[in-house]
């Protein structure tokens, strides 16, 4: 037992591969240090999408943190279910999804449910719903400062649409959402300037809106990599994710932030195909597939080479593969936890090297009950 390193498991034979195993002390410890790192567990509004476990809310929760973010109406009703205050669909609504988003506001009447929008047409839209239900709709301004995926860009006509959303009187005007996610330098000075950069279009807005005689309320902003520069300003709501279970890729890139990986991939070697050559069972639908190799750190196999993937396997090439038998187990932290974890129906729970029981992905598919 002394030489049993902190992800493994003292009797695995009955644990099916690939499995992905948490460890519940450790993400109570990164809770304790996002915590820590902002000072003031009011202005955390982590995102569920890395975990999208209840059990992983409540321990938030049960820190104080009463603010949540989420990309899928599933995600938002399975905050809504923990009993969580505050919700923000952070993933603007249309289609079915709007009306799907109605109808978790009278669903769960106990959580305030607030939403992101970056144009004149799906505010009209809401506007119109909350009408016809009697019902005012807490919103967020979407703002592109730079990564160019959603959102407007933070101009003259994003003052317009803010003005469009605070004279409404369907519509509570909450305030400013940017994901500065394009963020990624390794270096903290380096992300410092370009995350400032990022947050001045946000205040220049803000500014702009203000001089009108409006009011912004809030200011969302950033993710894990931007999360130290944000949590440092005292008028913004941070929303880290990733950093409740951490991944390598995060991990190798932001030495800054000493969160602890959390989620492990339990994997066995399926076959040796030729010599210098080893299968293991991790294929695409066991690990998020869309980044280049390696795609997951594998202790023990830190020399070999990932070359090849397909639905069921992964393939490396390992000069030392005669050490190793069919059936040998190994650990892996992926460089993506988020969509690798929306993979398994549950994780299993590892406190002290035993498995302790299994924690349900409930918001993994896109719709729960509504």
């Amino acid at each position: 037992m002394g030489n049993r390193k902190w992800y493994e498991i003292e009797n695995p034979e009955d644990v099916v591969s690939p499995s992905l195993l948490v460890y519940p002390d450790r993400i109570e410890k990164n809770i304790e240090l996002m915590i820590s790192m902002i000072g003031d567990a009011s202005r955390l509004r982590p995102h569920i999408k890395t975990h999208k476990t209840a059990e992983i809310i409540e321990m938030q929760m049960r820190h104080g943190i009463t603010k949540f973010k989420c990309a899928t109406i599933a995600e938002a009703e399975l905050l809504a279910k923990c009993g969580a205050p505050d919700i923000l669909l952070a993933l603007q609504p249309v289609g079915a999804n709007l009306k799907r988003f109605f109808k978790l506001i009278t669903t769960y009447p106990n959580s305030i449910f607030s939403t992101i929008v970056d144009n004149e047409l799906t505010i009209e839209l809401i506007s119109k719903m909350a009408a016809s239900s009697q019902l005012t709709i807490p919103l967020f301004l979407d703002l592109n400062t730079g990564m160019n995926r959603t959102g407007i860009e933070p101009n003259d006509r994003a003052v317009k649409l803010f003005k469009q959303m605070s004279e409404d009187s369907n519509l509570d005007a909450r305030g400013l959402h940017a994901y500065d996610g394009h963020v990624r330098d390794t270096d903290i000075n380096l992300r410092k300037q370009a995350c400032d950069a990022s947050f001045n279009l946000v205040t220049n807005l803000k500014n702009k809106i203000e001089a009108l005689g409006l009011e912004v309320k809030i200011i969302v902003m950033g993710g894990s990599p931007s999360f130290p520069i944000h949590a440092a300003r005292n008028d913004v709501e941070t929303s880290p994710g990733t950093t409740l279970l951490w991944d390598e890729r995060y991990g190798t890139s932001f030495k800054d932030m000493p969160f602890l990986p959390a989620a492990v991939l339990l994997t066995r070697i399926i076959s040796k195909p030729k010599e210098g050559v080893i299968c293991l069972d991790l294929g695409h639908k066991a690990i998020a597939p869309e980044m280049d190799f390696p795609r997951v750190k594998i202790f023990g196999l830190e020399d070999a080479e990932q070359i090849g993937q397909s639905e069921e396997h992964l393939v490396l090439r390992y000069d030392q593969s005669d050490n190793l038998q069919i059936g040998d187990i190994f650990y892996a932290i992926p460089m993506h936890i988020c969509p690798t974890v929306a993979k398994y129906s549950k994780v299993i729970t590892v406190e002290g090297g035993q498995v302790t029981g299994a924690w349900k992905i409930a918001a993994r598919d896109h719709q729960m009950q509504i």
